[in-house]
């Protein structure tokens, strides 16, 4: 699978398997995501693990719709449809419960949302994003039934593989979290998607190569992966002002960016490479908002190394 997926975006041009180019793939057009606010919390900000949510995290920050009055799902779909058509000339899109934890939720209340996300005529595809310890049994079970009914991805936040970095990060969980709902979710019909943050406080340029060859590992379908930004009002801005936490340099993730997509396999989808938040919010550093920039930065050091996804990656797929 693995050699006909690198020539296809090779082909294409690629030096790496974009999410963007597999999506106009499979729906012959270029497909966006709406972000959907369904009011849910966090284990570690309800206090069931913990108290105070992880340490960088404002979810109005990186939520479209935490930064508007909270509407129904279908008035948040309207609305995001317009915007998103109006920004790119796009007719079809994802349903993307993004803020918060997406799972965290008795099958009965999840349902009626999930419900409402996909039976909008313009929506091809659900994405639920989520926690690797909010998933029980049932709900498992209920990812399952509506990955049978549309294109559908789960993303968990495992971030990183390091647990003194989840504990600084205040996650509430520990990587054998990630790994057993990975196992759990084999075979379900839904994409598995793993977020992945680079520059981490204490992480060397090598244990965030080997969260890249975790990632190869565990053998899942995409990954997410940004840089460790901060936004205010959150502890974490407090760690970047005394200079307890210090932002990478653009040139630094760029570099290891790149490092970590020749460490992961060619068919894993990679639906991001960069994070920013709105200016109102954000902390820095400053380089990440011009995202643009960064991703042709990207782009040109793949080239000037000659270099692509999956060329050192040393696990084999299928």
């Amino acid at each position: 699978m693995s050699a006909t997926v690198e020539n296809r975006w090779h082909e294409a041009g690629l030096r790496y398997y974009a999410y963007s180019w597999y999506l106009r793939q499979r729906f012959g057009e270029r497909i966006q995501k709406v972000s959907l606010d369904a009011k849910f919390t966090c284990p570690n900000v309800d206090g069931t693990v913990a108290k105070g949510g992880c340490t960088f995290c404002d979810n109005r920050s990186f939520s479209p719709s935490r930064r508007e009055p909270i509407r129904d799902i279908t008035d948040q779909l309207a609305n995001g449809m317009t915007r998103l058509k109006r920004r790119y000339k796009v007719d079809k899109f994802i349903a993307y419960f993004q803020p918060a934890t997406n799972t965290y939720a008795a099958v009965d209340k999840l349902r009626p949302l999930y419900e409402q996300s996909i039976d909008h005529e313009k929506v091809v595809g659900l994405s639920i994003g989520t926690r690797p310890d909010c998933v029980e049994p049932d709900v498992m079970d209920l990812l399952e039934e509506f990955a049978g009914r549309t294109y559908m991805t789960v993303e968990y936040g495992m971030q990183t593989i390091h647990d003194r970095s989840l504990d600084w990060m205040n996650r509430g969980h520990h990587h054998d979290a990630t790994v057993d709902a990975i196992e759990r979710s084999r075979g379900r019909g839904f994409q598995i998607c793993l977020h992945v943050i680079l520059g981490l406080p204490h992480e060397s340029h090598a244990d965030m190569m080997a969260t890249a060859a975790e990632v190869a590992r565990l053998n899942i379908d995409a990954v997410k992966i940004h840089n460790l930004y901060c936004v205010k009002n959150t502890k974490m801005a407090d760690q970047v002002a005394s200079g307890e936490v210090v932002l990478m340099e653009r040139q630094e993730y760029i570099s290891t960016l790149v490092d970590f997509l020749e460490r992961i396999p060619a068919n894993v989808l990679v639906e991001r490479t960069i994070g920013d938040a709105p200016p109102d919010y954000f902390v820095g550093p400053s380089w990440c908002l011009d995202k643009s920039a960064v991703l042709r930065a990207i782009d040109d050091e793949l080239v000037k190394r000659d270099t692509w996804q999956g060329k050192f990656c040393e696990v084999e797929t299928a």
